[in-house]
């Protein structure tokens, strides 16, 4: 369980570091629609966009990290719940 929850903070980094390159290449002005994906995947972008302080890279990929994870936790919870009700019926 603790490998498959690394694996969701090690996806969430990845997710923070290609929407990164994404900027890097593209004007966030120009974004239009991409703006709810980045919402979805980064939640904390949405406090960095409307609050009057910029949120650096950094702080961005850790709360994004800690968010997957915490996702990742509540998932694998849930599949494992399941996966022993399931056996439990058969």
């Amino acid at each position: 369980m603790k490998l498959r929850i690394a694996i969701w903070a090690v996806a969430g980094a990845i997710i923070v570091l290609s929407w990164s390159f994404c900027f890097m290449a593209t004007p966030a002005n120009n974004l239009g629609n991409l703006w709810i994906l980045v919402y979805l995947a980064c939640p904390i972008t949405y406090l960095g966009r409307h609050y009057p302080h910029p949120v650096s890279l950094y702080s961005v990929l850790v709360v994004n990290i800690a968010t997957n994870a915490l996702v990742g936790t509540v998932v694998e919870i849930l599949r494992r719940q399941y996966k022993q009700a399931h056996l439990i019926r058969h």
